[in-house]
């Protein structure tokens, strides 16, 4: 038990007189006792699923301690009468005390869901008002009755205006039943009486509120300071005084406190400044610096965004080509990977493929998984920089070479463990697609016709033949991780989303893809477009990786010169290519913004969109290879607290340099159905490993307390890299900590004053007209301190 519960007397009612009773608990004739009884609800995530979406059940907390909290401080005090709930998770006290019920469960409870011991103390309440609308005798504590105080107490409105709105964001269409509705379900029911789709979705929510709320009563018990050192405004207060400050001073614009119960249960939902997210849509496009794309009249939908939502204007990549710069989406890291072979390459030794046969199954929406085996097709059709040289750096079996498999934790590994869902969603993927292997050509033709939302039409004159490799998994942010690709879930996770060029008809048409069983995948049972049918479903992830085909993410690939393969010139935005990205963009992006999801008020939805990389030079910045290829760098290892430095992988050093700033645009639906802020405007320096860090706080996967829940480089914030120098070769030459260092996407940092913002002038070819003249130069444009305001682009009102 916490050491902030203090001992308290036996209580004495059972055998004993009432006067007994009245004596023990302070009560008398003129302040009449009332009996409190109900349960305390639970739910468990039981890993395992190969569907794509966890697997929960419900159950009560066993041997929990239930109190009336009269002070409304969430801990026991002396005095206050109190209960242990029983097996079936039911409580009963008599007291004349009034106020809320804290169930306090420690981990000498156990969670009859799981039949385990609880892992981390966790505190629940029900609230004066859920006592009087419940009943005293029918009271339900559980995660959903703390999320309804939490919020009257966030929001300053009233308990049934929260009840409601709860059950607002459970409605709508539901998990794995398209037919089945939650409208009416009451939040605050105890979810064993449920069943269906209706206990699902209750039980979803239950756990990611589980997961809150076990991490606000760590914060309580460990005495945090509030607000997190990351999200104090003007800078981190742990830099105050120590070198750091030398070349940029840290001014702490507000003061931190020892943490409160009421704030730990509001600090879990806007962790380092970054407010809690239900789902979040990542649209990743590919190769253009910021000016090549910003006031390009060639993307005409990209430019409204981020005009009308808002933006980041100094977002930084890690690497060229593209792999890197998704494994870092992914993972915080790119491992040195340098080039856009298959994930194969390196693997050996400690980095040796650890992938197993998958039997096949059925995903969450019906799509039927084929049969894959330890390895897709073995040629360098399906696997980039395949070679069939034992022993070379690309073979099956290498013996050299730069490691593209990554074991250890990512995204995707930290989200499932939390019982969260992650998906990657890909266009032109074939049918019956390994998403470990790229698409392969299918003998269909096809001319490309689409129109902008300014009226633009572009159209290729001729046909073309669908090319291989539209589908690449150098695009796919989970590839490069091996823990990423042996989840249960993993196939499940890799969906389609609808094309373009070519339709649901021709991708079924003549389709050469083998399952690994030898045998040929049943073109009637593909889904050709998951994403429309999840959307309509309300079966996406929390986090949703969407990565068009390179037809369509300005990237270029094949024989079609017209819409698709524009060559140099697509580099400075003057080919028809920005504008087909552009356009399908737009549908992903519409198709968003219509979905029940994104209407309904009372869910928090965001949609970034992106590029992978820039297009020029190499830079150092936010958190990478300051010190360049010959610095040393190498993971750290952190153990029971301890930081050492790993042997670093084959070309470990070589990656991380950083390369060229790109669009980072963010449109949120409480800017559309709610009060937040539009045409905000943040020029802090951020990057790859910035947006991993924000996801993670985003989806309660990490704790900022704990620098190793942090995966890979997403941990280096400025204070890390301080404390940890000597193993940290790459950054003792660093010029500007502030700028090398990663932090999340939360505005708090404040730029001082004189402090000259960095940009890559190397990475700026600028946009062109068609006769190559320079016409737009404005991402060229330096900033000196800070920018006029100072928010937030998650903020939600």
């Amino acid at each position: 038990m916490s050491s902030h519960h203090k001992m308290r007397p036996a209580l004495c009612l059972t055998s004993v007189a009432a006067a007994c009773v009245l004596a023990a608990c302070g009560g008398n004739s003129d302040n009449p006792s009332t009996t409190y009884s109900g349960v305390v609800a639970a739910a468990a995530f039981v890993p395992g699923s190969a569907t794509g979406n966890p697997n929960l059940k419900a159950g009560y907390y066993a041997g929990a301690t239930v109190f009336v909290d009269a002070n409304g401080n969430g801990v026991l005090d002396n005095g206050e009468a109190s209960a242990k709930t029983d097996a079936n998770g039911h409580f009963s006290l008599t007291t004349t005390a009034s106020g809320p019920l804290v169930a306090d469960i420690t981990t000498s409870a156990t969670n009859t869901a799981s039949g385990a011991k609880v892992a981390s103390h966790l505190i629940l309440r029900a609230s004066a008002d859920q006592i009087a609308d419940q009943g005293a005798g029918k009271v339900v504590i559980s995660p959903m009755s703390s999320e309804v105080q939490r919020l009257v107490e966030a929001n300053g409105t009233k308990y049934a205006t929260e009840k409601a709105n709860l059950s607002t964001r459970l409605s709508g269409p539901s998990f794995n039943n398209a037919a089945v509705t939650v409208s009416g379900t009451d939040a605050l029911a105890d979810v064993n009486t449920l069943s269906g789709a209706e206990q699902y979705a209750v039980l979803f929510e239950d756990n990611a509120l589980t997961n809150r709320y076990t991490y606000a009563t760590t914060k309580l018990d460990r005495g945090d300071m509030y607000p997190d050192n990351l999200a104090v405004k003007g800078g981190d207060p742990r830099l105050v005084g120590t070198s750091a400050t030398a070349a940029n001073i840290v001014t702490p614009l507000e003061s931190q406190q020892r943490i409160t119960f009421a704030q730990a249960q509001q600090a879990a939902f806007n962790i380092e400044g970054i407010p809690a997210y239900d789902n979040v849509f990542i649209i990743v496009e590919e190769n253009k610096s910021t000016d090549a794309i910003l006031h390009n009249s060639r993307a005409p939908a990209i430019n409204k965004l981020l005009s009308t939502y808002n933006q980041l204007t100094t977002y930084y990549s890690t690497g060229n080509p593209s792999e890197p710069n998704y494994t870092a989406m992914g993972g915080a890291d790119d491992y040195g990977i340098t080039d856009d072979n298959w994930w194969g390459c390196g693997a050996t030794g400690a980095y040796a493929i650890k992938d197993v046969a998958f039997n096949g199954g059925t995903a969450s929406d019906g799509q039927l998984l084929p049969v894959a085996g330890v390895l897709p097709p073995q040629d360098s059709a399906h696997l980039a920089g395949f070679s069939t040289t034992s022993g070379a750096a690309c073979s099956v079996n290498p013996t050299s070479g730069t490691v593209h498999n990554v074991p250890g934790d990512n995204l995707f590994t930290l989200l499932s463990k939390a019982g969260l869902t992650a998906r990657t969603y890909s266009e032109s993927m074939n049918p019956g697609q390994d998403a470990r292997a790229d698409s392969v050509a299918q003998s269909v033709s096809k001319a490309y016709s689409g129109t902008a939302i300014d009226g633009t039409v572009i159209q290729d004159s001729q046909a073309y033949p669908m090319p291989g490799g539209l589908y690449k998994v150098k695009h796919g942010p989970s590839i490069a991780f091996q823990d990423a690709r042996s989840l249960p879930e993993f196939y499940a996770d890799n969906r389609t989303i609808f094309g373009t060029q070519y339709n649901e008809a021709d991708w079924k048409s003549t389709s050469p893809y083998s399952s690994a069983n030898g045998g040929t995948y049943d073109t009637s049972k593909w889904i050709y477009d998951q994403f429309s049918l999840d959307l309509a479903k309300g079966d996406v992830g929390n986090i949703n990786f969407i990565v068009p085909d390179q037809c369509d993410d300005m990237h270029g690939v094949g024989t079609d010169t017209e819409t698709c393969n524009g060559g140099a010139n697509s580099n400075n935005g003057q080919n028809a290519s920005i504008t087909r990205a552009d356009i399908y963009l737009n549908n992903v992006v519409t198709a968003i913004r219509n979905s029940a999801l994104w209407k309904n008020p009372q869910k928090r939805v965001a949609i970034v969109v992106m590029f992978d990389e820039g297009e020029g030079s190499s830079t150092s910045c936010c958190g990478w290879n300051a010190g360049g290829k010959t610095s040393g760098a190498a993971p750290l290892v952190i153990s029971n607290g301890a930081v050492t430095k790993s042997t670093a992988p084959s070309g470990y050093a070589s990656g991380n340099i950083g390369h060229g700033n790109s669009i980072f645009g963010v449109i949120t639906n409480q800017q559309d159905v709610g009060t937040a802020a539009k045409g905000i405007v943040d020029s802090d320096a951020y990057s790859h490993f910035s947006l991993v860090r924000t996801l993670q706080d985003m989806f309660q996967i990490a704790d900022p307390a704990v620098d190793a829940s942090y995966v890979n480089r997403a941990k280096y914030t400025e204070a890390f890299i301080l404390q940890n120098i000597a193993n940290l070769p790459e950054f003792t030459g660093s010029a500007d900590t502030h700028f090398d260092s990663v932090r999340p996407i939360n505005h708090a940092y404040v730029i001082p004053a004189g402090h000259v913002q960095k940009l890559n002038p190397a990475d700026i070819s600028g946009v062109k007209d068609n006769s190559g003249n320079l016409i737009s130069t404005t991402a060229l444009t330096t900033q000196t301190g800070p920018d006029a305001t100072q928010k937030n682009i998650w903020s939600l009102k």
